[in-house]
């Protein structure tokens, strides 16, 4: 591995290290706002209270109240009635307040906090008062917003629910039908309402996720809206910050996406992209929030209705790629697998080995290493002709050295060049033999980046000391923050470590480049890099750092056998000796390259510019 080949891995590592590092609240930070987002809670509603009964005792007055505010202010007053829906799956509840999907609990999965604590209880998607599903309805200068108003339920059955409300002369019909996986229909009915524009009518949904998995920060750093265009695909807000924006196409469905689950919402139609509108909010303002509530999301849709009549879809489950496919309309698309190449080798290549090995019954552990070895295997020739280009590098380096001892000063770094492009010609050696091959592997090393965090697979499924593949494998905590590793030791991270400090050690003696003035050693940096390993993952999936761990472990054992049994380094160094011999003497016949000719005429050059200046 010379030079060429670990910058590119020193500087992917120290930006992700840095931006890892700079973003990350510490856990005394998330203890310390969440103390004071508790005693502000308390504060906010004695404020709420007194503000409410000071209200009450002046009974509004000085200010004009329509009967449509009368309405709304006695409906206010009532806080609904539950009802619930629910399958081998899901468990819904239903708010007659609105008419809206209240609470949604998914009865096969749990927390982080009730799986360690060994509860069976369902999985909280959101709960009562933390998401709303309502109509925005112009009527002349006012807008009806329908969460404000109370429903009644005119029919129910074991799995669907149709709520009714008299507004604007006429009639909201919700209807809602709960299928056998994770699906809820939704269909909304418009019944002689007068004055009302159906063009104009919105659809606003909202929730407020709640943490479920074991870090709040690496749950809340992947999640986001996503929405799929008609015409231009997926696009999504910044999963990083509050983002907003307003739909430049026509939108075929809308997901609330957080690290393992999702809801996302299908029309019949595609909502229009005119009144179309996206937000997230992480409420950096919000000191009760911010520590408590994983991000705010918001969705305000045109609607496309039809007879009156407006239909749509909820999914509400994982973010398990094998189901996502089954609905044909690239949910699949929400997992964070990487863009481009990098997709494209864990949707075609890791993933379809990866399902089969756990489909045929194997733990995901095993199914891990498997898949590593698997891979390992393909790109066995690749580490071959790496392995074969740093021996041969090896071989070079006493002429190489003479060389530079030969052309020490700077105006002859042409001529040094030419030399050793001819060294190289004529052994049969090349230092980018070893550069390319790295090359290569590179788009397999970024892809599992992404791909291990993803995979719902690695939820909740312990191996070894790791209790959940999909989170930090702790093997001690420190009761304390130590900025910048963290609060805990992640076991697996140091294994990883320990592997890439041995496997850059034993390539260590390949560095045939002299360190150049002013330039930073790349000896010392490649051994940096797997100490800034050490703290970039501490807190990433353990699942990852077991992978890279077995990667390199096996790349160690690899290099160690071709060594041993496949590459016989005396015979190799005679074979280069005798290329070079017959290329030399070859050499006196065979014209010279179009390349070696303007090399020639740059070292020409150059030197006349040095003989001009003296």
């Amino acid at each position: 591995m010379d030079r060429n080949s670990v910058t590119g891995l020193v500087l992917i590592g120290l930006i992700l290290t840095v931006f890892s590092i700079m973003n990350q609240p510490s856990a005394d930070d998330y203890k310390k706002k969440e103390k004071q987002a508790s005693s502000k809670v308390v504060e906010k509603e004695k404020k709420s209270k007194e503000k409410a009964s000071a209200s009450a005792a002046s009974g509004n007055s000085g200010s004009e109240v329509t009967p449509l505010d009368k309405k709304r202010q006695a409906v206010k007053v009532s806080k609904g009635k539950i009802i619930s829906l629910e399958n081998d799956v899901l468990h819904v509840d239903f708010n007659t307040k609105g008419g809206i999907v209240a609470a949604v609990y998914l009865k096969k999965y749990k927390s982080y906090k009730d799986f360690a604590k060994k509860r069976n209880e369902a999985l909280c998607l959101f709960k009562n008062g933390n998401a709303y599903n309502q109509l925005i309805i112009p009527v002349g200068n006012q807008k009806i917003h329908t969460r404000n108003y109370l429903f009644e339920v005119v029919k129910q059955d074991a799995h669907s629910i149709v709520f009714e409300a008299p507004l604007a002369g006429g009639k909201v019909r919700q209807t809602y039908s709960l299928n056998k996986n994770y699906d809820l229909d939704y269909n909304v009915e418009l019944i002689d309402l007068k004055g009302v524009t159906n063009d104009n009518i919105t659809l606003n949904w909202k929730a407020e996720y709640q943490k479920t998995e074991r870090l709040f920060s690496e749950q809340r750093r992947v999640s986001t809206v996503c929405f799929n265009q008609k015409n231009e695909g997926l696009d999504y807000l910044s999963e990083t910050g509050d983002d907003n924006t307003e739909a430049e196409d026509d939108i075929e469905w809308v997901a609330f996406k957080q690290s393992y689950f999702s809801s996302i919402l299908k029309p019949a139609n595609a909502f229009p992209k005119k009144g179309t509108k996206f937000h997230i909010n992480t409420f950096k303002n919000d000191p009760v929030k911010s520590w408590n509530v994983l991000k705010g999301y918001s969705a305000t849709m045109a609607l496309d209705f039809n007879n009156n009549k407006a239909s749509f879809n909820w999914f509400f489950g994982p973010n398990d790629y094998e189901l996502l496919r089954t609905y044909n309309s690239n949910y699949d698309d929400i997992l964070n697998f990487g863009w481009g190449l990098f997709r494209w080798i864990n949707l075609y290549a890791v993933q379809p080995i990866f399902n089969l090995l756990v489909d045929y019954g194997m733990s995901v552990g095993i199914a891990i290493l498997i898949l590593t070895l698997i891979l390992k295997l393909i790109l066995m020739p690749i580490q071959w002709k790496m392995f074969v280009s740093s021996v041969k590098m090896r071989i070079l380096k006493p002429e190489v050295d003479e060389l530079n001892a030969k052309y020490p000063q700077k105006e002859d770094a042409m001529k040094k060049q030419m030399e050793m492009m001819s060294l190289y010609r004529e052994s049969g050696a090349s230092p980018l033999a070893g550069c390319v091959p790295m090359l290569i592997q590179m788009p397999i090393l970024l892809a599992v980046f992404r791909f291990f965090p993803a995979a719902f697979e690695l939820r909740q499924q312990p191996f070894l000391w790791a209790e959940d593949l999909s989170s930090y494998d702790s093997i001690f905590d420190f009761g304390m923050n130590i900025w910048p590793y963290g609060d805990h030791v992640s076991l697996f991270t140091l294994l990883m470590a320990g592997t890439t400090l041995a496997y850059t050690f034993m390539n260590s003696g390949n560095m045939q480049q002299p360190q150049q003035p002013g330039m930073p050693n790349m000896k010392v940096i490649m051994y940096i890099f797997p100490i800034m390993m050490i703290f970039f993952f501490n807190n990433y999936s353990s699942g990852l750092s077991y992978y890279y761990f077995i990667s390199t472990l096996i790349s160690i054992l690899m290099m160690v056998v071709i060594k041993r049994f496949f590459v016989d380094e005396d015979k190799l160094r005679v074979k280069m000796a005798e290329r070079k011999s017959n290329s030399a003497g070859s050499t006196k016949t065979k014209k010279k390259s179009r390349f070696q000719e303007k090399l020639e005429e740059m070292q020409r050059k150059q030197q006349e510019m040095i003989k001009n200046k003296k």
